[in-house]
């Protein structure tokens, strides 16, 4: 029987309680400040909570509480820098060495969904070159095959809907043999469109800040957009994007840009180069990116 599957964000996990039997994490980063929560009020509790019930814990993200656990053999942690992406960290090794687990907790979006279909794999790819792709979507550095492409406009599509995160861990289990199983996926893909097209409207509300950073403000606007896409836009103008959406400041450079902003915002983990803070620590970011002299209404 395969293992129940429970989808998931580092600031949005289950109770330990309604998880059944032994349960594996996979791509959940360990919480941070940025967003409210902290490794002390969420990880770390339920952690605690699952206890011996915890099988394995597999993440790519950085964080400084990584250290509390490398003693432990069931938490297999990297940066980002190190692993781009989760999938090529579920190895038949890690799989094996766990044992037999009842539950999947995995974050929803296609770097978690092909980790926790290769593990029901027991460590093996969906598709030739499902890691790849994973990495090439995670860290947006080179192009995903036509496959992860298919996968990840799904996904941007449809960013809450658990039903089409099922069918799409059901469609890479299965080794892309249930065809059928394309339909809903692709139907879920064709939504982006109209999305992109507002999206690419609301770029242009960017405006420089300084030499390196845009900034726009999409707190008011007619409909959905794709927050990837839009940070993407920005990084096309100027090293930083940076996007206000009500509350919530999000900043993004590329990959490979050597920016760190957990370093820049003492946070203690996430992305290095992609961070969600609240609105109020807008003048820290200045402070920290050298822009004190410049305000933003």
């Amino acid at each position: 029987m395969q293992p129940e599957l429970c989808f998931a964000t580092p600031r949005k996990l289950p109770k330990a309680k309604d998880l059944r039997g032994r349960v594996v994490v996979l791509d959940i980063a360990f919480a941070s400040e940025a967003g409210g929560a902290s490794f002390e009020t969420m990880t770390l509790p339920f952690i605690q909570n699952l206890g011996p019930r915890l099988a394995a814990w597999v993440d790519h993200h950085d964080s400084s509480h990584h250290a509390r656990f490398k003693d432990d053999p069931r938490f297999v942690l990297s940066t980002k820098a190190e692993h781009g992406a989760c999938p090529e960290m579920v190895t038949p090794e890690v799989v094996a060495r766990a044992g037999t687990v009842d539950t999947i907790v995995c974050h929803n979006d296609f770097d978690g969904l092909v980790s926790a279909a290769k593990w029901i794999r027991e460590g093996r790819e969906p598709y030739p070159g499902a890691d790849a792709d994973a990495r090439a979507v995670d860290t947006r550095i080179g192009q995903p095959s036509p496959i992860g492409v298919r996968f990840d406009r799904a996904l941007r599509a449809r960013p809450r809907d658990l039903g089409l995160f099922g069918i799409v861990v059901r469609h890479l289990v299965a080794g892309l043999e249930e065809t059928s199983l394309w339909e809903p996926i692709d139907r879920a893909a064709a939504e982006l469109g109209p999305v992109e097209q507002n999206t690419r409207q609301l770029a242009l509300r960017y405006r420089r800040i300084g030499t390196d950073l845009v900034f726009a403000d999409v707190t008011e606007r007619p409909g959905p957009y794709d927050k990837t896409l839009l940070l993407l836009i920005g990084q096309e103008r100027a090293k930083i994007a940076a996007v206000l959406d009500g509350d919530s400041l999000s900043l993004a450079a590329a990959f490979d840009s050597g920016l760190n902003f957990l370093e820049l915002l003492g946070l203690s983990g996430g992305m290095p180069t992609r961070v969600s803070v609240p609105k109020k620590r807008l003048p820290d970011v200045l402070k920290a990116l050298g822009l004190s002299a410049y305000s933003i209404d």
